[in-house]
């Protein structure tokens, strides 16, 4: 998985790690654990240039 340049991906102060802020129900979560879905639906890309290089 592609977790650490995802936006959703942020760090979680109380439990002092990084932890995916998607409210993911059980089914999502098992489909994306188990391989099958390959790509999370939730990812959001966290490149904040992206947009500029684009326009480039």
């Amino acid at each position: 998985m592609i977790c650490d340049s995802c936006a959703n991906y942020v760090y979680d102060e109380d439990w002092e790690c990084y932890t995916c802020m998607v409210n993911m129900d059980e089914d999502d979560y098992y489909r994306l654990m188990s391989g099958n879905n390959k790509d999370c639906p939730y990812y959001q890309d966290n490149d904040e240039y992206k947009v500029v290089r684009h326009q480039i």
